[in-house]
């Protein structure tokens, strides 16, 4: 089993910062991609940014030159850089890994609990 635990959600004004994590603990052989997706009230999910495990970066055009993802193997984390935050990047955050759990088993998809983002003066 893997289990994946976000923290660093929060309040910041317009124009702040935020960092988001992602860490994943259990069974891990390997992580393939990583990503970070998020969900305002009324909206479908989208994906904000992904990050491969060659390290190729992709991100949703609204967060293009202010948000940053990274990733740090050893500890088995994803990071969301989110720096001019705006009143539209409110919304639920949830980072998701595609993990093979042995040598054995395929790549499956696990997903955090999400973490609210709240960007309001």
């Amino acid at each position: 089993q893997v289990h994946l635990v976000e923290s660093g959600g929060g309040l910041a004004q317009p124009g702040g910062a935020l960092r988001l994590s992602c860490v994943a603990s259990g069974s891990i052989f390997s992580i393939n991609g990583m990503r970070w997706h998020r969900q305002a009230p009324g909206n479908q999910r989208d994906l904000v940014a992904s990050i491969t495990s060659d390290l190729v970066l992709t991100y949703a055009d609204a967060v293009k030159g202010r948000f940053t993802i990274s990733r740090d193997d050893a500890k088995n984390t994803v990071y969301l850089q989110m720096n001019s935050l705006k009143p539209e990047d409110t919304a639920v955050y949830y980072c998701s890994m595609f993990v093979r759990r042995n040598r054995v088993t395929g790549a499956s998809a696990y997903w955090g609990q999400g973490a609210q983002v709240t960007v309001s003066s």
